[in-house]
């Protein structure tokens, strides 16, 4: 059997955990661990703090403290949140330590030794104000591709496309608001566009074809733009310093020093235990499999940048699957840390202690596997009462309450050979639909579908309220309960299969069913059933769940309406002025009033919609990155301000013939229109 390397996404110590993040990556990726340990593969799990990079430098100068004292705060509250919740690293570093800081430079030098560094001058962006390079995040401005006026100078989040900070029309520093300057500056290039060429990289590229399509179509979308060199080292005073001489003033690329950081904890996780060297048999062995768990924002860096990294360097293993998420939403919301709309997963453990699983429930049952999707109290509220407490809670509950009724807490002895053989064959029709879901659940986990799997693990559970249902033992007791005796015992059984098959969903709860069945050891790997010894003493019967009260979600949902208030209230800084233009400049554009005729997805593009709109001049496509924000089914028939005399533009291979108007209020998006309906082609001055 391979060993497993798991990792998930550093998390970026310049703030808190959310539902989100937990849903995105750490979640699956525990439920994956605990998956794999049980069938008795071997598994090292690793994660740790990203405390480098442009994330970090931004939340100091906004708490008005220094980066160290930012990671120092960030990385207590961050892997204290991660263990009170459960999930369960072997090893949880962090990329400020010096085992990171020699490994990270370490692998830099080595390749630089190589010659695989382009030494490239460029125009870098500098602010006169901050007085200081402005790194790729660091650099807003217009989209050249979509027109996203909130696009980073290394990719724009609308329409996904790869961009440097020089192709960004109206650039200005995120740090002061002003315009930046172009300075030279000399920097190390990973030559991307000759590694994409290479026979390695091209046998590396046929196993992504096996992956998820979000995973898959952003890989391809990359490749088929043309992988152009990226830097790999920065002009910034916060970060690993570059190791080579002529550098000074320059620090690693974060995203070239982050995904080291798995290396280092994996190093650093042997050199605790005495064993210095073990760290090479999980990255250097071919019989290790390599599976990174991160959300879609990271794909590049874990299906491109890294991988080509690691091949570069020599003799290390390439991911074996990438299984990222898209991204969960909150009551119809993106989540959002700068507005504080989130579900704060430090503030969920106080407000809902010993609620571990029912988050981890809720959380898988809408996880963002193939597409966005959306969290919202009410809907938590529903499945905890009415699956968790009403449907496994009760299945429980009733056996063991009964067996403590019956049998004075003792497991009642089964049915004796050629007794009661319609009831015996109900009993075993209902085990061989058990191990069948349960199969099906193990088989599910194995593809990361984690989803489907849990659900059809509580159908496990469904199972035994309908066995239970159809016998009836409660009604059987006075007349016969010898057959009461066998349904119970195969009733156990089915209690014992719940614990073992869902404890990787619900590891504490799967905890509390073996302690009420008072079973300290049970094969876990094998899920064999009828483990439970006649006779034996049961633990006392208690609730798995109890209902969350209206009262309860009402406090949450208040307090998101606080956070919304308060964001409408905040000293939010507006954007800054663009440069002053001419009434001659105004008067070049043509915008009218047009309707959306049609509108259908751009296949393999997340953000792109194709809209045919009458612009009462003519019917013309329209390339718009609005497809995050609406349906097609729903804008169809909406009157839209169109710029009808802008260049046409091929966007995914088709040809946009002008741009629809939107305004952006916290990043939700809405279409300038005329407050009644005008007639297409009416002008807009």
């Amino acid at each position: 059997m391979k060993r497993n390397l798991i990792t998930a996404a550093l998390p970026y110590a310049n703030g808190p955990i959310h539902i989100g993040h937990i849903a995105g990556c750490y979640l699956p990726a525990d439920i994956y661990v605990r998956h794999l340990r049980k069938k008795g593969e071997e598994v090292l799990f690793v994660c740790g703090t990203d405390e480098h990079g442009v994330a970090i430098t931004m939340r100091a100068k906004k708490e008005g403290i220094t980066p160290h004292q930012v990671v120092d705060k960030y990385y207590e509250q961050i892997s204290s949140s991660f263990e009170k919740f459960g999930i369960r690293f072997d090893h949880f570093s962090r990329t400020s330590r010096q085992i990171h800081h020699e490994t990270a430079q370490g692998f830099f030098k080595t390749l630089y030794n190589k010659g695989l560094f382009e030494e490239i001058e460029t125009d870098q962006y500098f602010d006169e104000e901050a007085n200081q390079f402005l790194a790729d995040r660091y650099i807003v401005g217009t989209c050249p591709v979509c027109g996203n006026d909130h696009a980073y100078g290394d990719q724009c989040e609308k329409c996904g496309s790869a961009l440097s900070p020089t192709d960004l029309k109206n650039p200005k520093s995120a740090l002061s608001g002003s315009k930046p300057i172009l300075r030279k500056a000399t920097n190390w290039f990973l030559p991307m566009d000759k590694i994409s060429e290479t026979p390695e990289f091209k046998e590396y590229s046929k196993r992504v074809e096996h992956w998820r399509g979000t995973v898959r179509g952003q890989f391809k979308s990359w490749l088929a733009e043309g992988l152009q060199p990226r830097a790999m080292t920065r002009d910034l005073d916060w970060g690993i310093p570059v190791p080579v001489d002529g550098a000074d003033g320059k620090v690693l690329y974060v995203w070239f020093d982050a995904p080291i950081g798995y290396i280092s904890a994996t190093k650093e996780y042997f050199r605790e235990k005495g064993k210095e060297e073990e760290w090479k048999k999980w990255w250097q062995d071919e019989e290790s499999r390599l599976v990174h768990f991160i959300g879609k924002d990271n794909i590049v860096f874990h299906t491109i940048i890294f991988p080509m990294m690691l091949m570069e360097h020599g003799s290390y293993i390439l991911p074996a699957e990438v299984p990222a998420n898209e991204f969960l939403n909150l009551e119809g919301q993106k989540l959002s840390t700068s507005r504080n709309w989130a579900v704060w997963l430090h503030e969920y453990l106080e407000d809902f202690p010993g609620r571990n699983d029912e988050l981890r429930y809720t959380l898988t049952s809408i996880a963002p596997e193939s597409k966005d999707s959306d969290f919202t109290w009410k809907d938590y509220q529903l499945k905890v009462n009415s699956e968790l407490v009403a449907i496994l809670g009760n299945f429980v509950n009733r056996v063991m309450v009964l067996c403590s009724k019956y049998f004075e807490g003792t497991v009642p002895t089964g049915f004796a050979h050629g007794t009661y053989p319609e009831l015996s064959a109900k009993a075993e029709e209902m085990k061989q639909r058990v191990m069948g879901l349960g199969a099906n659940a193990g088989a599910l986990m194995d593809a990361f579908k984690f989803r489907e799997a849990q659900a059809e693990w509580m159908n496990i559970a469904r199972e035994g309220n309908r066995f239970l249902q159809e016998t009836e033992p409660w009604k059987l007791w006075k007349t016969d309960p010898k057959a009461v005796e066998g349904i119970l015992h195969e009733s156990l059984n089915l209690c014992a299969y719940l614990a073992v098959s869902g404890s990787a969903f619900l590891p504490e709860t799967s905890a509390k069913i073996l302690e009420q069945l008072n079973l300290e050891e049970y094969d876990l790997v094998s899920n064999a059933w009828n483990q439970l010894e006649d006779g034996a003493n049961l633990g006392k019967p208690f609730l798995l769940f109890t209902q969350i009260e209206d009262k309860e979600i009402e406090q949450q949902t208040e307090k998101l309406k606080k956070t919304i208030e308060a964001s409408q209230q905040n000293d939010r800084i507006p954007e800054p002025q663009k440069e002053t233009i001419q009434y001659d400049d105004f008067a070049k554009m043509d915008i009218r009033v047009g309707t959306i005729l049609e509108a259908v997805k751009v296949p393999k593009a997340d953000k792109l919609l194709q809209l045919t709109v009458d612009t009462g001049l003519d019917k013309r496509t329209i390339v718009s990155g609005i497809a995050e924000h609406f349906s097609p089914e729903e804008i169809v028939g909406k009157q839209v301000s169109v710029l009808v005399n802008l260049a046409p533009r091929k966007l995914r291979g088709i040809e946009s013939q002008g741009m629809i108007l939107m305004a952006e209020s916290e990043g939700r998006l809405m279409f300038v229109k005329p407050e009644a309906i005008a007639e297409n082609g009416s002008g807009i001055s």
